[in-house]
């Protein structure tokens, strides 16, 4: 019987909420989010393409929500309550126990893509029309550099979080 409680496992269950499963959150999804920042504020307009302003998106909803939106309250908002926990979560808690139940272990490169592609229907079909943002940025170049940091993210989370979860070598004594 496997003992193991990675995401790994063939039966993925809900983490318990306790601090190891804040600190895998926190870790995973700061490596995510560097990736997601680093394609696209540096290597996508250093290719030519579009530069991403995820903390602008931000603070257009904290403005609609009538809530301070400054650019640091932008960044906040997107690097730590969004990077660092809303997308771990949606995958921990959310994702990756009805991709188990329904189609099988998700700890593989498909579902995290998937999920990545969901962030990015969730962040700029729907956060940029409720922020009172054209639906999906008018599907300008932004869009689909978005569309890649996000499948991005969701990969890099996934990878990260089997790497962190997989069972530590025994030692010789």
């Amino acid at each position: 019987m496997n003992t193991n409680k990675s995401i790994s496992a063939a039966k993925y269950r809900i983490p318990p909420l306790n601090a190891h499963t804040l600190g895998l959150m926190f870790i995973s999804g700061f490596f995510a989010t560097i990736a997601f920042d680093f394609w696209g504020q540096i290597v996508s307009p250093g290719i030519g393409f579009a530069n991403l302003s995820p903390e602008g998106l931000a603070s257009s909803l904290l403005g609609t929500l009538g809530l301070p939106n400054g650019s640091f309250a932008g960044f906040l908002v997107h690097f730590y309550l969004v990077g660092l926990i809303g997308y771990p979560v949606g995958w921990l808690f959310i994702f990756a126990p009805i991709w188990s139940r329904v189609i099988g272990p998700p700890d593989r490169f498909l579902p995290s893509a998937i999920y990545g592609f969901g962030l990015w229907v969730f962040a700029i079909g729907g956060v940029t029309w409720f922020a009172g943002l054209p639906l999906f940025l008018n599907f300008t170049g932004i869009t689909w550099v978005a569309l890649v940091g996000h499948v991005l993210y969701g990969i890099v989370l996934v990878l990260v979080l089997r790497m962190i979860s997989r069972p530590s070598a025994p030692t010789a004594d």
